[in-house]
């Protein structure tokens, strides 16, 4: 089987589960990891038996790496894939794409420019849960899409991240973190976003870490951290979205939940792989669990880079695709920028909705 050689750049606390889940697919061969801190990459690298850990340099100057995992922090995203499309290498990234829109313009532009692919996370989009939930509204068994909702509401990082601070920097907040993996999905069930509006605010301008190892650092929030915003799809959908880091009680609201004429669909939670999926038909008086009807409910985090290696090596279609990824992005500043001038923001970009995974003959593992 050809195999497709990978690095990893950024050896923080995602990097794990990559590492771990590149080795399982029989198409990857994960070659190099690197990091600001070479002693981290070097722990990493004997941890999960990766050849060569490198500075960053050093893994760009490797000819022999084709494609670039990059799993730094949001600021340094569009900065290292740049680096590595220079370099002469693929890149697939940590969400979100860039944090600003003309940074990841500029990423899709320079692969274009070098003939080359970009990839982002989330990939969890393909997993059995939101896979089984695609296939269940293009049978029709919810009939027309007519509306959706979606909720990420949580207490904030600080109260478990080992290190929350850039959580609340430029770039982060939930619409930049948690954001992703809503809107992803929603785009991948529901096709792409014409129109946005959002109110934003900051309800708690400065945070206490009660987190190890950094418990009692103060962090000044820079950012919105509880955003509630209208999506118009294309496709005539109404959805709606919150995200918040500011709800200290917590809350008990589904994730996704997609209204169709003939039924309801309960779709789970998109920072995950698996389910449960739900359906209630019209006339029915209880939501049914669907079982699942494609494989990868476990955490598969890697399954994106895994299908966009299989274009690379074989040709064909990739999903989580960059023109993806920038839609995403856009969406997420309309939301804020709505809020600031006080109208609604219209989409510059769009997207093809991302094909139906069939797992068993895309993805080998």
């Amino acid at each position: 089987m050809k195999k497709l050689k990978i690095g990893i750049i950024g050896c923080g606390n995602i990097s794990s589960i990559y590492m771990e889940n590149c080795q399982n697919f029989e198409h990857l061969e994960l070659v190099a990891c690197a990091d600001l801190d070479v002693e981290r990459a070097q722990s990493q690298a004997t941890k999960f038996g990766i050849p060569k850990a490198y500075t960053v340099q050093e893994l760009l100057d490797d000819s022999d790496i084709q494609l670039v995992i990059n799993l730094t922090i949001p600021k340094a995203h569009a900065a290292v894939c740049i680096q590595a499309l220079e370099a002469g290498k693929h890149v697939y990234t940590e969400k979100p794409l860039a944090v600003t829109r003309e940074e990841g313009k500029q990423i899709l532009e320079t692969a274009k420019k070098h003939n080359l692919l970009v990839g982002s996370a989330p990939d969890t989009f393909l997993g059995a849960g939101i896979q089984t939930s695609i296939k269940l509204i293009e049978q029709g068994e919810i009939g027309v899409p007519i509306g959706a909702s979606a909720f990420m509401i949580s207490r904030g990082h600080e109260h478990w991240h080992p290190d929350p601070a850039f959580f609340y920097d430029i770039g982060g907040g939930p619409m930049f973190d948690m954001g992703p993996y809503y809107l992803t999905a929603l785009v991948s069930l529901l096709g792409p976003i014409q129109r946005i509006s959002g109110s934003t605010r900051i309800s708690y301008p400065e945070r206490i870490v009660s987190s190890e190892p950094k418990a009692g650092e103060k962090i000044n929030v820079q950012t919105p951290t509880h955003i509630s915003g209208v999506i118009d799809f294309a496709s005539g959908a109404v959805g709606t979205i919150t995200t918040s880091f500011d709800a200290m009680g917590g809350s008990s609201l589904p994730p996704i939940e997609i209204y169709g004429s003939e039924g309801t669909l309960l779709v789970p939670d998109p920072n995950t792989f698996g389910g449960p999926v739900k359906i209630r038909k019209k006339g029915e008086k209880e939501f049914i669990e669907v079982p699942l009807s494609y494989g990868y409910a476990q955490n598969s985090r890697g399954l994106g880079v895994a299908d966009m290696a299989n274009n690379i090596l074989n040709g064909g279609t990739y999903r989580a695709s960059g023109e993806l990824a920038y839609h995403v992005l856009e969406a997420m500043h309309g939301f804020h920028d709505s809020s600031d001038q006080g109208s609604h923001y219209q989409m510059e970009s769009t997207c093809k909705r991302p094909d139906s995974l069939d797992v068993e003959q895309e993805v080998s593992q």
